[in-house]
């Protein structure tokens, strides 16, 4: 997994690296505005940008936009200080895989990025509940639950509820005994069914349709 590092404190970017580097990451380059964060993805094709949200030249949210027409395959990961869910939704909305706030210590910070490789969606704790009750909202205003949306098998309602309570794949398949390959088939059956883009939108699904309460701590 090779990641771009976007930030304008060199200070930062530099330790930033530097963790990423000594946990094992490759860093593929990094950059210090938004336009240059456009420009090295074009440039070098990484995996992951790890990107501020307020930088100059080209703001996060700007170069956001313009990574994800010009190289959708690149997931882009906001890094940034700021914890409001304005920011949190708009960066989502305009196509942010995920949203880590700077103010995570060393070890959550890596055990997210490794989360990446298990195809976890990074979110800093703190947000998510924010972020759930966002796609709830937009869920039921969307009509979400409309009764034409094709019928759910009791395995892949059990696997919706699980998520809606916060477990990640493999605790799914400890907790179902089944395969952690078979929750992936069964979750990617569920996302296809219901026209849903990831598991944060099952998990509010699962919550608008009364099929459980999010774990929120």
């Amino acid at each position: 997994m090779r990641i771009l590092v976007a930030d304008d404190h060199s200070l930062f970017r530099d330790g930033l690296t530097s963790l990423l580097k000594a946990s094992g990451f490759e860093v593929a380059g990094e950059a210090g505005d938004g336009e240059q964060a456009v420009r090295e993805t074009l440039r070098l094709k990484p995996d992951i940008v790890l990107m501020d949200l307020n930088m100059p030249v080209m703001n996060g949210l700007q170069a956001l936009r313009q990574i994800r027409t010009a190289a959708p395959d690149t997931k882009v990961i906001m890094l940034t200080v700021s914890d409001r869910s304005e920011d949190l939704v708009s960066a989502i909305e305009n196509g942010a895989y995920g949203y880590l706030l700077k103010s995570l210590d060393s070890q959550s910070f890596i055990a997210s990025m490794r989360g990446l490789e298990e195809g976890k969606a990074p979110v800093s704790g703190e947000m998510t509940s924010q972020l759930l009750a966002h796609i709830a909202q937009q869920a039921k205003s969307s009509n979400l639950l409309d009764e034409s949306r094709p019928v759910l098998s009791e395995r892949e309602i059990e696997i919706l509820k699980l998520i809606a309570h916060g477990l990640k794949n493999k605790a799914i398949a400890e907790e179902l005994k089944i395969s952690e390959n078979t929750v992936k088939y069964h979750l990617k059956h569920i996302l296809q069914k219901l026209n849903l883009k990831n598991r944060a939108e099952a998990a509010a699904y699962s919550v608008q349709s009364g099929l459980a309460t999010p774990k929120t701590e």
